[in-house]
C-alpha cells in the first residue's frame, strides 16, 4: 500500500490551508493509499541552530519531533506540503521544518551519503493559500524554496494547488478550487512533472 505524509503548515486548523488539504486527501484516500496527516503546529520542535552537525554526520543532532518527521519521509511515496502564502512565502512553521531537513541536504550533497532513501520514487505536492487578490507573482519567492526542499528529500515535485484572494472569498466557498484539489489528490500517482 503507498503511503503519503500530508504535511499541514498552518497555524490555523479547519481554514483556508487545511480545508484545500483535506480535499485533496478525500480525493486520495478513494484509492488504496494510506495518509498520515501531521500538523506541524501540534509538533514541539525547535529551529535549526546551523552548529554544523549534520555536514559532519548527515544526521541533525536536535532531538525532539522532527525526529517523527524524518522517519515519515523516508517511509513515504508521497509528501504533501500545505502553508498559507505570509509575506510571501511559505509559512514560519513549514519554513523551520524545512530549515532542520539542512541533514538531508548535507548527507546529500556534502557527504555523498544520503540520510534518505534516494531509490524510492517519491511525488511532491505543494498546497498554499493567500489571503491578497491574485498577482501574476505572488507565489513566487515559496516555490523555489519548495522545490529545494523536494530536492534535498528526494522527492519529484509534481504538482501545485495555489489559491489566492481567500480573505475575500475563503476556500470553503471557492468550490471550483475544492474540486481541483479532490481531482489532484484522484490523481497523484498519476502525474510525472
Amino acid at each position: 500500500m503507498k503511503k503519503i505524509l500530508a504535511i499541514m503548515g498552518s497555524p490555523r486548523k479547519n481554514k483556508n490551508t487545511d480545508i484545500l488539504l483535506q480535499k485533496v486527501i478525500e480525493g486520495i484516500k478513494i484509492k488504496d493509499v494510506e495518509v498520515n496527516k501531521i500538523d506541524l503546529k501540534d509538533l514541539k520542535f525547535s529551529p535549526c541552530t546551523a552548529c554544523g552537525y549534520c555536514e559532519k554526520t548527515g544526521k541533525c543532532i536536535i532531538q525532539d519531533d522532527m525526529q517523527l518527521l524524518y522517519e515519515e519521509f523516508d517511509k513515504s511515496d508521497g509528501i504533501i506540503v500545505a502553508s498559507p502564502l505570509y509575506f510571501n512565502t511559505v509559512s514560519s512553521l513549514v519554513k523551520m521544518m524545512i530549515d532542520r531537513c539542512q541533514m538531508f541536504w548535507a548527507s546529500k550533497y556534502i557527504l555523498n551519503n544520503p540520510s534518505i532513501d534516494v531509490a524510492k520514487e517519491r511525488i511532491g505536492m505543494f498546497i498554499c493559500t493567500g489571503g491578497a487578490p491574485y498577482s501574476q507573482n505572488q507565489f513566487d519567492a515559496c516555490l523555489p524554496v519548495i522545490d529545494l526542499f523536494f530536492k534535498a528529500i528526494n522527492t519529484k515535485y509534481c504538482y501545485n494547488l495555489l489559491v489566492a484572494n481567500t480573505d475575500k472569498v475563503p476556500v470553503w466557498e471557492r468550490i471550483d478550487k475544492l474540486n481541483e484539489g479532490y481531482i489532484m489528490g484522484e490523481n497523484y500517482f498519476l502525474k510525472r512533472r
